[in-house]
């Protein structure tokens, strides 16, 4: 939570506005650190170093967020080592200061390299070990029932791992540190047509009317 704004002097009404304005953008920051997996004083930390664009110290961001020393110092290291924030110093100063990176795109391929590393990496490992555990259940035909739930199990789990593969894949060909993959992405994506509903192409409805009355992959035997 942001420190309320001390009385400028001589009404400086658009410095106020301009304070009140960056409180309601780290407010608002914060609240996405959920989504991000990260503790709100990080996420408004970071918040605070973007939205003024300065370099501040410690002591500034304790000052400005209310927050210790111990857990400015931890934020700091923390979006230091997700690589959006960088240690700088300033000649004839002794203090540590931080900066945030300021190219949107940059900052985003970063936060999503982090996540990667740090959900869907060790997903991909766990969900090559459960496959493994199955694999001495193998048995030579004549297949048995048991044989049979040993393959669907398989089929579920490679299911899984294949799609997590390609997101590991498009993550690393993307959301590169010095590549555009991303941005290039996105504003391919962006310039396709919406088709208002009812109004697709032919061959788009048709493709739909297939795979609505297709068999689904990977359906057994009265399953839901």
């Amino acid at each position: 939570m942001t420190k309320p704004a001390r009385p400028l002097p001589g009404g400086d009404e658009p410095a106020a506005l301009l304070r009140e304005a960056q409180d309601r953008f780290i407010a608002v920051w914060g609240q996405m650190s959920g989504a991000w997996g990260i503790s709100r004083t990080m996420a408004e930390v970071h918040a605070l170093l973007y939205i003024t664009g300065h370099s501040l110290c410690t002591d500034d961001i304790m000052e400005r967020l209310d927050i210790s020393r111990g857990n400015a110092s931890m934020s700091l290291r923390a979006l230091v080592e997700w690589g959006i924030a960088e240690r700088v110093h300033k000649r004839g100063d002794r203090k540590e200061y931080f900066r945030s990176e300021q190219d949107v795109w940059a900052m985003f391929r970063a936060i999503v390299r982090e996540r990667i590393k740090r959900e869907v990496d060790p997903l991909l490992a766990s969900l090559y070990e459960i496959r493994d555990i199955s694999r001495p259940a193998h048995t030579p035909a004549p297949r048995t029932e048991d044989a049979r739930r040993v393959d669907d199990h398989e089929a579920r789990i490679d299911a899984l791992l294949e799609f997590f593969r390609t997101v590991e894949s498009l993550g690393h060909r993307f959301v590169s540190p010095t590549g555009r993959g991303l941005q290039l992405a996105a504003t391919m994506l962006a310039k396709l047509p919406a088709w208002p509903a009812g109004q697709e192409p032919a061959s788009r409805r048709q493709t739909q009317e297939d795979d609505d009355i297709s068999p689904r992959a990977g359906h057994h035997g009265g399953e839901p």
